[in-house]
Formats: C-alpha cells, sequence, structure tokens
C-alpha cells in the first residue's frame, strides 16, 4: 500500500467508505474513546472540523477500545455519546483494534509510515492522531497529549 487512499473502513452507521474519496485532503485519524481522560478532545477536534472543514481538512474519528477498556459501547452508543455530549459531526467509523494482530490494515499502514518515540510503531493510547497530506502520505504522528490546538498550528499552515 502506497497511501491512506489504498484502504477502506466501516463508517460508524456500517457503510463502507473508500478513504480514496477524500483525496485532495487533508485528513487527521484520530483514535478515539469515550471513557478516557483525553475524551474532552473530542471538543477541539470538533473546533478543529469546523474551522477548516471548507478549507480542505477532515477529522475521522477511530473508536478503539484497546485501552483499558475505554470505549465499551457499541457503534450507535458511541454515535449517540458524541452526538450529545460533543456535537460530534466529522466523521466516524465503526470500532477497530489499533494493536495486535487484529490492527485494522489502515493502522497497520499508519504506525509502519510514522513511527512513535524510539521507532516503536504500537499505538500507545487513546487519541493518537496522524496527519496526512493531501497527496494521501502521513506527515505526522502525534500523541494523546497533543491537544488539537497545538495540531492546529500545523494544519493552519497547510491549508
Amino acid at each position: 500500500m502506497s497511501s491512506v487512499y489504498d484502504f477502506e473502513a466501516k463508517t460508524i452507521d456500517g457503510q463502507l467508505q473508500k478513504l480514496s474519496d477524500y483525496q485532495g485532503k487533508l485528513l487527521l485519524v484520530v483514535n478515539v474513546a469515550s471513557k478516557c481522560g483525553f475524551t474532552p478532545q473530542y471538543k477541539g477536534l470538533e473546533a478543529l472540523w469546523r474551522q477548516y472543514q471548507d478549507k480542505g481538512l477532515v477529522i475521522l474519528g477511530f473508536p478503539c477500545d484497546q485501552f483499558g477498556h475505554q470505549e465499551p459501547g457499541n457503534e450507535a452508543e458511541i454515535q449517540s455519546f458524541c452526538s450529545l455530549n460533543y456535537e460530534v459531526s466529522f466523521p466516524m467509523y465503526a470500532k477497530i483494534e489499533v494493536n495486535g494482530a487484529g490492527a485494522h490494515p489502515l493502522y497497520q499502514y499508519l504506525k509502519s509510515a510514522a513511527p512513535g518515540v524510539l521507532g516503536t510503531e504500537g499505538i500507545k493510547w487513546n487519541f493518537t492522531k496522524f496527519l496526512i497530506g493531501k497527496d494521501g502520505q502521513v506527515l505526522k504522528r502525534y500523541g494523546s497529549m497533543d491537544t488539537p490546538e497545538k495540531i492546529g498550528e500545523d494544519i493552519a499552515k497547510l491549508l
């Protein structure tokens, strides 16, 4: 696989979505969770989405329950939580695994294209973020502590 455009994923409402549909857009791919200390980052992610969606940014949320069982719900429960608590309107996807043998192929690609600290590929926690250029190539990996507001500075420069 040569870019994120080579992958597809199931949306939170069960539709298969080709990531090539986002060609020419700047993407921020995030593994999210509803019961995490970083969950309030949904507010900042939604603010980025609203600020930059008309300029070519798309945020893609991928729920994951691999870290402390912090995303226990099903897709309908996750969607309801995000809507009611954070008014999330950016694209959300079905729950996936980001590490291990069952890791979604997109995340296998992202981790190898942008390893973390000291070259480790594994996702350390919820709200790890990957910034993808308009050409589908991984530009940068951000950890959970990197806030959407901080990442917004990089996004503004690229749009």
